[in-house]
């Protein structure tokens, strides 16, 4: 049985090629493939996303970087932790709350990001190109929809900051 074709009628949902979580599953798997592709080996894609939502959002707690990034706050921590390690952010003390931390980006974390901006480019053109423009544009949206209508069943939902909407 061809997996191009989408099937119909009432086992459709059954073939494992036509399930719409088995399909996610296999582009998520391309995806990270084309990530390190692209990428290389200096950031995993959970670091990268972290690193680039803590460019837009310096000072943000550890707990709040990791709603941003859609990620479980013990996931972020040891996210963090690395990207520290590596001299790519920076935790420090919040006066009013000891056990929080304001992370901000270092100038080497920022400079990795910008240094990596033309292949996170080139990553979503190879993640896309199969698609004409018009597809590209219509399928990022029902993604975009499927993901947001669906964030509430996410074991780490997105966490939406006034502001980001």
């Amino acid at each position: 049985m061809s997996t191009e074709k989408a099937a119909t009628g009432p086992g459709a949902m059954l073939d494992l090629y036509n399930h719409p979580g088995h399909l996610l599953r296999r582009a998520q798997q391309i995806s990270v493939s084309i990530f390190y592709d692209e990428m290389g080996g200096e950031l995993t894609p959970v670091q990268y996303a972290i690193l680039s939502r803590l460019a837009e959002h310096p000072g943000i707690d550890q707990v709040s970087l990791a709603g941003l990034a859609a990620i479980d706050t013990s996931t972020g921590a040891t996210v963090c932790a690395r990207l520290e390690e590596k001299g790519l952010l920076e935790r420090k003390v919040i006066p009013h709350n000891r056990r929080q931390r304001a992370l901000n980006i270092t100038a080497a974390g920022q400079a990795l990001l910008d240094a990596l901006a033309p292949r996170a480019q080139r990553l979503r053109q190879r993640l896309l190109e199969p698609l004409s423009p018009q597809e590209q544009e219509v399928f990022m949206g029902l993604l975009a929809k499927l993901v947001h209508e669906n964030n509430e069943q996410s074991r780490a939902p997105l966490a939406v900051r006034v502001g980001d909407k």
